[in-house]
Parts: structure tokens; sequence; C-alpha cells
């Protein structure tokens, strides 16, 4: 049964922030959360433009009642800087999506996006081991995908950005921690029939009303999986292609549902 959300100054807060944020669905669902587990706190959107994140980011630090942050598009990269630690995923690709106060004051983060599309993938019944992708977005969520792909043991990871550097900066980073994974950018072969077994938009096509595909994707046979990091009322054109073909699919409601648990663990 749930709890009713209760709001007085002994209140602690979290937040996330983004640029758009209307879309985000984490401050009731955490909020809720919160109130079940007779933890009294409530966590807020903030939509900050990226002009000011600059000047907003070491404020955040005086606000005494504010104990975790979660992080969306575009400020994954822009607040590791805000850390004083990191941990593995974030520290390997240099992006977070979550910071929660240490006690001593200063910020701890981590990067839980790629844990919880595998979870959430798992859920639908997808296994992506030994599977050979295709990756679009090589930002902050598609950086935590591309880093438990490779954990996960997935054959290949072919990646597609329109910033070509941070593809090259990204390879490069999952290799150091993977030696001999084999990642590298998307080619035309990439986008032939028979040479991927599962699609990823982790880009931020499909959100905030973008709509479109994040490019050519391949043709969707029996055996192709398709992952998109995205949530719409309809579905985005990805998934509406994947219904279309028939294929097994997992989008961002499943990736945000995969990581509740592991985000309530890294605040509590």
């Amino acid at each position: 049964m749930k709890k009713n959300i209760h709001i007085d100054g002994a209140t602690r807060l979290y937040v996330i922030i983004g640029d758009p944020i209307v879309q985000a669905k984490s401050p009731a669902v955490y909020s809720q959360l919160f109130a079940d587990r007779g933890v009294p706190a409530v966590m807020l959107p903030m939509h900050v433009h990226p002009e000011h994140m600059a000047e907003l980011a070491p404020q955040l630090e005086s606000i005494k009642n504010l104990d975790g942050i979660l992080v969306t598009a575009p400020f994954k990269s822009s607040l590791v800087g805000l850390c004083g630690s990191l941990g593995p995923a974030a520290q390997c690709v240099g992006a977070v999506n979550a910071l929660r106060r240490k006690p001593g004051g200063g910020w701890h983060g981590d990067l839980f996006d790629g844990a919880g599309f595998l979870a959430g993938a798992r859920q639908r019944g997808i296994e992506v081991k030994h599977r050979r992708v295709l990756q679009f977005g090589a930002g902050g969520a598609g950086s935590a995908i591309a880093y438990e792909l490779a954990a996960a043991g997935v054959a290949s990871l072919r990646m597609v950005d329109p910033n070509p550097q941070k593809v090259l900066q990204l390879c490069a980073a999952i290799q150091n921690q993977f030696p001999g994974f084999d990642i590298a950018p998307a080619d035309g072969d990439s986008l032939k029939s028979g040479t991927v077994d599962m699609v990823i938009n982790a880009s931020t096509v499909g959100m905030g009303g973008v709509g479109g595909l994040p490019g050519v994707i391949p043709p969707l046979g029996p055996n192709v999986v398709v992952g998109e990091v995205n949530v719409t009322e309809k579905g985005t054109e990805l998934i509406q292609l994947a219904i279309q073909a028939g294929v097994v699919w997992v989008d961002g409601a499943h990736m945000h549902q995969g990581q509740i648990q592991a985000l309530l663990d890294f605040f509590s």
C-alpha cells in the first residue's frame, strides 16, 4: 500500500537536473519510494540551461538538505568535475548520472544507465552476451551502456555519433578498461543485413519530442533485438519500427525500472 508523501522542514531533498526535464518521471517515482520506505525525502525536477550550469554546480554543495542528485542530458559529463570520487563505470567513461553527498562533504558520483539498461533488457528476455551491437549515441547514457555491454561480453560494438571524436575517445576508454574488446566506429558493413543482431539508440533522438530515427537502421531480421533509451507515449520511431518488424525491444522505461534498486542503494 502506498504511503502519503509528507513534506516539512526536516525533509531531505534529491533533485534530477536536465535540459529538457519535462519528460522526467523520476520525481514522482522516487518520492513515492522514499515515502513507502519511511525515508523523509522527496525528489524534485530542476530545469537548468547549459549556460547556467557552471555557476550552479558549485552552489549545490551549499544546499545543506540536498543529499543526492540524478543527472540527465546534457550534464552527465559536465558534473563529473563536481565529484571528489567516482565509481568504476563513471571513472572509465567520464560521466555520471547520480551523485550522493559524502559524510565529510563533497560528492561521490557513479553511472547506472548501463546497468539499468541491461537489467531492463534481461527482464524482457534479452541476453546481450555474444551479440554484435550497433549503437547510436556516445554521450552519457551511451557511454554507460557501452561500458556495461563490454563487461557483459558482447561479441562486438560499433558506434555512431554526430561527433566522431567522441566515438574515438569512448572506444579508447573502453578498450583501456577491457583490453582486446572489439569496439570501433561504425562503417558501411555495420549497416548491412546479418552483420549485427542488436541495435541501440542511446542518442537524444526521441527525447523531448525530437522525432526521427537516430541514423540508418539495418534490416531488422528475426534474430535482431532493439534497444532505446528514450520514452514517448506511443513509442519512439525506432520502437515503432521494432514493433512493425515483430522483434523484441527494450526502451527507456525498462532501463529506468532496471536501475531503481541500484540507485536507492546508492543513495542510502
